[in-house]
C-alpha cells in the first residue's frame, strides 16, 4: 500500500517483514513524496527500513554514490549496510560500507564496482573524500542515523562539513531517539523549508518486545561478569 516497486517488495518479504511499523508507515510516504523530514524513533522499530527501502525504491542503478548514509559508529554502520544489502537484492542497488578499523583498499574497491549507497562514519567518509576516493557530485539521499548520538561523540562540525559539501538539491533525512533543540536547529540549517516532523516515539524510550535485565555488580568483577555472560 505504500507504492514500493516490486523488486524492493520482494526484499521486504524475503526478510519476513508483512506489516510496517509506525515510523515506517509515516516515513515512507513522506521520502517517497520528495520532502525532508526529521523523524523520531526508539531503537528497535525499524528505522533503516524506514529510510532505506524509499531510497532503494528511487535509486538510479546508472548513478554510483547517489545516496548518504551516516552513523556514529562503525558497528551501527556495518549493521545498517547489511540491512540495506539484504532489503535490496532483488534490486540493481549496490551498497558500501565506508568505517575504520577496516581495510580502506577493500572499501574503495567496493566503491569503484558501482556502489549507489554509501554508508559509513563521519571521520571515514571525510578521509576518504578528502583522498578523492569517493565524491559527492551525485548525492541526491543524505541520511543521519541516530544524529542525537552523532552529536554526543563530538561529530558536530564533520557534519556541518559534510552536508555543506553535498548538493544543495537533495532529500536530507534525520533520523534520531530523541530530539532535542540542537538538533532542530542543525535540521533546519540543511534541510528544506517544508521539511516534516515526524514522531514516533511514547513517552517510554524502550521497545516493549525488548526484554531487558540488569545484574548489579562491583567494579572489580564487570570483567569476570561479562566473560561469564558471553560465554
Amino acid at each position: 500500500d505504500l507504492g514500493l516497486r516490486d523488486s524492493v517488495l520482494k526484499g521486504v518479504e524475503d526478510a519476513g517483514f508483512v506489516h510496517p511499523t509506525h515510523i515506517q508507515e509515516t516515513l515512507i510516504p513522506a521520502v517517497l513524496a520528495g520532502r525532508d523530514v526529521l523523524g523520531q524513533a526508539k531503537t528497535g522499530t525499524g528505522k533503516t527500513a524506514a529510510f532505506g527501502l524509499p531510497i532503494l525504491d528511487q535509486a538510479d542503478k546508472d548513478t554510483p554514490m547517489q545516496a548518504l548514509i551516516l552513523t556514529p559508529t562503525r558497528e551501527l554502520a556495518a549493521q545498517v549496510a547489511t540491512e540495506l544489502s539484504e532489503l535490496g537484492r532483488f534490486t540493481s542497488i549496490r551498497t558500501a560500507c565506508i568505517i575504520g578499523g577496516e581495510s580502506m583498499r577493500q572499501q574503495v574497491e567496493a566503491v569503484k564496482s558501482g556502489a549507489h549507497l554509501l554508508v559509513g562514519t563521519p571521520g571515514r567518509v571525510m578521509d576518504m573524500h578528502g583522498r578523492k576516493q569517493i565524491h559527492f557530485h551525485n548525492i541526491r539521499f543524505a541520511v543521519l542515523d541516530e544524529v542525537d548520538r552523532m552529536l554526543d561523540i563530538g561529530f558536530r562540525d564533520d557534519i556541518r562539513k559534510i552536508l555543506g559539501s553535498v548538493p544543495a538539491k537533495r532529500q536530507t533525512i534525520f533520523v534520531s531517539a530523541t530530539i532535542s533543540g540542537e538538533i532542530d536547529k542543525l535540521g533546519r540549517q540543511f534541510m528544506k523549508k517544508d521539511a516534516q516532523r515526524i514522531d514516533s516515539v511514547s513517552s517510554s524510550l524502550t521497545v516493549s518486545l525488548v526484554k531487558q535485565c540488569y545484574l548489579p555488580v562491583e567494579p572489580w568483577d564487570k570483567d569476570k561478569l561479562l566473560l561469564c555472560l558471553l560465554r
